[in-house]
């Protein structure tokens, strides 16, 4: 069986990250000017690595994060199953202390299980890992060996568990940053990881922060 290799990254920053506000897949908010640069070292880096096809989320940010790929003629499929988990309640709320210890709460009850929790009016880990499903078969089925993926932060957590077959629970081993880069194998029937939160197509003042 020939290996297809899967590109996944997150997408470039916005000014919800830069401000440390709460950004699910209820806001639709575009990359900033340094989110766009991420993005252009991304393309420049990998512009010839002869991608197929891109997934992106339905949110604008992923789309804006690998424009320029979209621009060239790479073909596009948005999908809501990469779309971010919702963080309910907290969506567009800046993160004060009180808030961070919230989501240090929860997190943590996650790690240890409890992934069915979801945060009021939001989603839990298990239902954003539901919803991906209907990607994960359509990389395994489709025809395309060269896939690139743009989505986001916790989402991605998810996915590569259940890409790499590991517990939910287990996600936040997966460290990620604005416009890093996972790469896995799919060969056989199964997922290998090849790069992980790789950062390296970035500027070297981007790698040293």
């Amino acid at each position: 069986m020939k290996t297809k290799k899967i590109y996944i990254v997150r997408h470039g920053q916005t000014d919800y990250n830069l401000r440390s506000i709460v950004q699910g897949k209820g806001i639709d908010a575009s990359i900033n000017e340094k989110g766009g640069g991420q993005a252009e070292a991304f393309y420049n880096y990998y512009k010839n690595e002869g991608f197929e096809v891109v997934f992106t989320s339905t949110l604008k940010r992923t789309t804006e994060s690998v424009q320029s790929f979209i621009d060239d003629g790479l073909p596009q499929i948005k999908l809501a199953g990469l779309d971010e988990i919702s963080w309910g309640v907290y969506e567009g709320v800046e993160a004060g202390y009180e808030d961070k210890l919230f989501f240090k709460e929860i997190t943590q009850r996650w790690a240890n299980g409890e992934t069915s929790l979801a945060i009021d009016e939001g989603e839990s880990p298990d239902e954003v890992a539901q919803r991906q499903q209907e990607v994960i078969e359509l990389i395994k089925n489709s025809e395309e060996s060269i896939i690139l993926i743009c989505m986001h932060g916790r989402a991605l957590r998810v996915f590569l568990t259940q890409l790499l077959d590991l517990p939910i629970a287990s996600m936040d081993q997966f460290e990620h940053r604005n416009l890093c880069l996972y790469q896995l194998n799919y060969t056989s029937g199964k997922f290998t990881l090849e790069k992980e939160n790789d950062i390296r197509h970035l500027e070297p003042e981007e790698i040293k922060k």
